[in-house]
């Protein structure tokens, strides 16, 4: 669940859930981001085991390695909205930091 989530966050750059899966998911993400900073070929396959979706993979290693580069870490925000109206979950947006 948390694979497709980083998945969702590297494709679109935001993504709403709840504040518990959203800390989790930075956990995952920032991994793989760090993976497409090293840019070898045995780092774009262990990214592919877990990302699965090659354009996204792609988007990794070519549009975010370049534009992190200089950044150590901290490559998402969590940004808290507020209760749910249905159940009472904490909602939060992840996004990448620009």
């Amino acid at each position: 669940m948390y694979y497709s989530l980083a998945t969702d966050l590297l494709r679109y750059g935001r993504i709403t859930t709840t504040e518990a899966k959203a800390k989790e998911t930075r956990r995952v993400a920032e991994k793989i981001v760090t993976m497409g900073k090293n840019g070898r070929l045995s780092a774009r396959r262990r990214a592919l085991a877990v990302i699965r979706d090659e354009e996204v993979v792609g988007k990794v290693f070519d549009e975010f390695a370049s534009r992190y580069s200089d950044r150590r870490g901290g490559y998402t925000r969590v940004i808290k909205l507020g209760r749910r109206s249905g159940d009472g979950a904490s909602m939060a947006i992840l996004e990448m930091v620009e």
